[in-house]
C-alpha cells in the first residue's frame, strides 16, 4: 500500500520561530504521511523521495477518525488496552 503524500503551502516568511521547519506527521493506522512545517523535536527521521524529514508518529489523524471517515474501526497499535486490561484486572482468591 502506497502511502499518501500531501504538501502544505508555505507560510509567510519572518513570522516563525528560528527552528521551523518541514517535517512528517505518520498515522501509524494507515500508513498516511502528511508533511508540514512544525517546530516539535523528534529523533526519529523519515526519507520521502529523496529527502530526510524529522517523523512524528501519531496514532490517529483525520484521514483515520470515525468522525471524518464515518467508518468505526478499532485502533489498538501499541497495545494499549491489553496493557490497561492487565493493570487493573480483578484479581480473583
Amino acid at each position: 500500500m502506497q502511502a499518501e503524500i500531501r504538501k502544505i503551502i508555505q507560510m509567510k516568511k519572518e513570522i516563525h520561530p528560528g527552528n521551523y521547519r518541514d517535517v512528517v506527521f505518520k498515522d501509524m493506522s494507515n500508513e498516511q504521511i502528511t508533511i508540514t512545517k512544525s517546530t516539535v523535536n523528534t529523533s526519529e527521521t523519515i526519507e520521502v523521495d529523496g529527502v530526510e524529514f524529522p517523523l512524528i508518529k501519531m496514532e490517529i489523524s483525520s484521514s483515520s477518525h470515525p468522525f471524518y471517515t464515518g467508518q468505526m474501526k478499532f485502533v489498538d497499535s501499541a497495545g494499549r488496552v491489553d496493557k490497561f486490561n492487565q493493570r487493573y484486572k480483578k484479581k480473583t482468591k
